[in-house]
C-alpha cells in the first residue's frame, strides 16, 4: 500500500479520496478509535507526571542530618 517511511498528507487524502463509500463508516470509526486512544496516552503520561511530584518531597524533614539524633527520635515515635 504505502512504500515510503514518510506519509504526506496529500497522500492520506488522496487515498480516503479513493475508498468506497462503504468503507468510510469503518474508517471514522478506526479514526475516533485513535483519537480516544491517544487522549488515553496523554491523560496517563500526565496522571503519571503528577503522582510521582505529588510523592516527591514525601519523607522530608528539612533536617539535614538526623543520626546523631536517631535513638532519641526513635524513642519519641515509639511512644505516641
Amino acid at each position: 500500500m504505502i512504500n515510503t517511511p514518510k506519509i504526506e498528507r496529500q497522500q492520506i487524502i488522496e487515498f480516503i479520496n479513493n475508498l468506497p463509500d462503504n468503507n468510510l463508516v469503518e474508517l471514522a470509526m478506526f479514526i475516533d478509535y485513535l483519537r480516544y486512544k491517544s487522549t488515553q496516552s496523554q491523560e496517563m503520561t500526565d496522571s503519571n507526571s503528577s503522582f510521582l511530584l505529588s510523592i516527591a518531597g514525601l519523607g522530608t524533614s528539612g533536617e539535614t542530618d538526623i543520626s546523631e539524633r536517631d535513638e532519641e527520635i526513635l524513642q519519641a515515635v515509639h511512644y505516641y
